[in-house]
């Protein structure tokens, strides 16, 4: 099912029921026909969201705190719902700025019950410092909703998230969060503190690189693996120094020419490439090995994107042949254009002979 199909007649329903038993005076029926207006089938998942919201602005008391009051009783009566809930969080982000201190503290009950980390963005854009002093008491807090909203809420690139533009040039405000949290019991936190290093290893290598260093003086299995997730964008790039960490040095192999097959494909279909490593090294050495899509774009011009293949231990002169294919078949997250691509090879971040092919289109 989509997940924008959440939003119906039965879970808003149950939402305008939850606030009828707290609040008598809700006007019920007026509220669900506001939601429900012309245009409704067409609206996307945020867009719905958003619409729910309003709606509940409009017959909700115009006093924020009062607003809130009637909300936060709300929400424990829809305990079955999951994804619906983010219509809470969203009220505070729409119509809380204005009450920084009232709405962290709904933000800090809200996400006990679901994900806050879009509506913390605009309070951290508008009140850095308060807010990521408040995200930093969070970080301590006995429930592990509350600290993942510590990190996820202030990665500076979130995916559908506001940009945090001051996060991006100077992550430091992030660091301590995060070093709270890199032994935090819960997976989901530790994978949001991997996420969030990932986000500014986008922006400021050497921050993470520093930062992950350190922490491998007494890493954990848990630290270990947030080391490993969090370097996956520079490993991509083959970066020297996030491979190094790792522990992969510099590759010592011979890589064969690349063969593609076709040499024209179609949109829509796969090519398929091989390619042989070679050890050429004295002892066992770690590959990582991955490979580039040099791409055509609209303007006629190429950009490339790692893939990743996988990993091998090879000792001196042994050798393994990869195969693998790449599907052309268009995805939501990626373009594909018609003109000349290529294969390249990458192990331990060192490019090799690439192959050419066309892709036509339909």
């Amino acid at each position: 099912m989509e997940l924008r199909l959440m939003y119906n007649e039965a879970s808003v329903g149950a939402l305008a029921n939850a606030i009828v038993a707290v609040y008598p005076p809700f006007a019920r029926e007026p509220f669900l026909a506001a939601v429900f207006a012309p245009g409704w089938d067409d609206l996307a998942l945020k867009q719905r969201t958003r619409r729910i919201t309003t709606a509940l602005h409009d017959f909700l008391p115009a006093d924020y705190a009062q607003a809130l009051d009637i909300l936060r009783r709300a929400l424990p009566l829809l305990g079955e719902q999951g994804f619906e809930k983010m219509v809470f969080p969203d009220y505070v982000e729409c119509y809380g700025l204005d009450h920084l201190e009232a709405s962290l503290d709904a933000l800090e009950a809200f996400t006990q019950e679901v994900s806050a980390e879009f509506a913390i963005r605009p309070f951290i854009d508008r009140y850095p410092q308060e807010t990521m002093a408040r995200m930093a008491q969070w970080a301590r807090h006995p429930h592990s909703g509350v600290r993942r909203l510590a990190s996820e809420g202030c990665r500076p690139r979130l995916p559908w998230g506001m940009g945090l533009r001051a996060l991006k040039e100077d992550p430091s405000p992030i660091l301590p969060i995060l070093e709270q949290l890199r032994n935090d019991p819960d997976e989901v936190v530790r994978r949001s503190v991997a996420n969030n290093l990932n986000d500014i290893a986008k922006d400021n290598p050497a921050v993470v690189l520093d930062l992950l260093g350190r922490w491998q003086a007494d890493a954990t299995p848990e630290v270990a693996w947030i080391t490993r997730h969090a370097l996956r964008t520079l490993v991509k790039q083959g970066h020297p120094g996030a491979l190094g960490l790792l522990g992969y040095g510099a590759a010592r192999v011979s890589v064969s020419p690349v063969k593609v097959s076709p040499e024209t494909v179609m949109m829509g279909d796969r090519v398929t490439f091989s390619f042989t490593i070679t050890s050429t090294g004295d002892a066992l050495q770690d590959l990582v090995v991955d490979y580039a899509l040099h791409m055509a774009r609209a303007n006629g011009k190429q950009t490339a994107k790692v893939f990743k293949i996988g990993k091998w231990t090879l000792g001196p002169g042994e050798t393994v042949t990869i195969t693998r294919s790449h599907s052309f078949r268009p995805i939501t997250t990626r373009t594909y254009y018609a003109g000349a691509h290529a294969i390249q090879p990458q192990v331990n971040g060192e490019l090799y002979e690439r192959a050419e092919f066309v892709l036509l289109a339909d």
